[in-house]
């Protein structure tokens, strides 16, 4: 478990909100980095999102269910084979959606920051606009009102003028906006090395270590020396 820091409880956990944008693989792969870096995760997942996880994955989440529903997530491949991973969610706590008295809701409630992935362009616009319709957007607005790290993963193509708007005015309110573009540069060989690299970057944007791509060095054909 990474150390306590001042102002930190011994449970300060990242919120992780999970949007109605495709790309579920993206929060599970999210998801697994933080919990293997040793965090504590919160996790909110809108009701948009689980008809995107449905259809990307068959897996129902539902809130009485849910320790069963994320371990059967986190477990697939980004490819949807089972049983690709082993998660251990012992550090996972879930807020539904619409319990707007859930302890993220308030700025007391001790936290790290926030990682929205994937980020919807409804979901964009309401964190700009200040909304707060649901938990999720809730979380996010405190998030910045607290001065705490967002990272928002937008996943859409293409951009309208209004969404990058929205986007300007994140990143003016000191979110740090990272597209799910994979990078090729690593040397992916599979769907999951694409997910594992943007995934990594949202990490990266949060400052949690991890390992999930292969970082540039400055040499040009490395990822193909390196057989990676």
């Amino acid at each position: 478990m990474n150390p306590v820091k001042p102002g930190e409880t011994p449970r300060t956990p990242w919120i992780v909100g999970v949007s109605g944008a495709s790309g579920t693989p993206y929060a599970a792969a999210v998801l697994r980095g933080l919990l293997d870096a040793g965090e504590s995760v919160d996790l909110v997942v809108s009701r948009a999102s689980r008809l995107t996880l449905l259809d990307e994955t068959g897996i129902s989440f539902r809130d009485a269910h849910w320790r069963d529903d994320l371990r059967e997530w986190l477990a697939r491949g980004a490819d949807g084979k089972p049983g690709t991973f082993e998660p251990d969610i012992a550090a996972v706590r879930h807020w539904s959606a619409g319990d707007l008295a859930a302890g993220p809701s308030s700025g007391s409630y001790p936290a790290k920051g926030m990682l929205i992935v994937p980020a919807s362009t409804a979901c964009v616009a309401g964190v700009a606009l200040g909304l707060s319709k649901d938990l999720l957007q809730r979380a996010a607005s405190v998030t910045l009102k607290e001065r705490r790290r967002l990272v928002v993963s937008v996943r859409e193509t293409p951009l309208n003028g209004q969404t990058l708007r929205h986007l300007v005015t994140l990143d003016d309110l000191g979110a740090a906006v990272v597209p799910a573009s994979p990078g090729f540069y690593a040397g992916a060989t599979h769907i999951q090395d694409l997910v594992d690299f943007v995934a990594g970057r949202v990490l990266d944007a949060a400052g949690v270590e991890h390992d999930l791509y292969r970082r540039w060095k400055g040499d040009l054909g490395g990822s193909r020396s390196t057989g990676n």
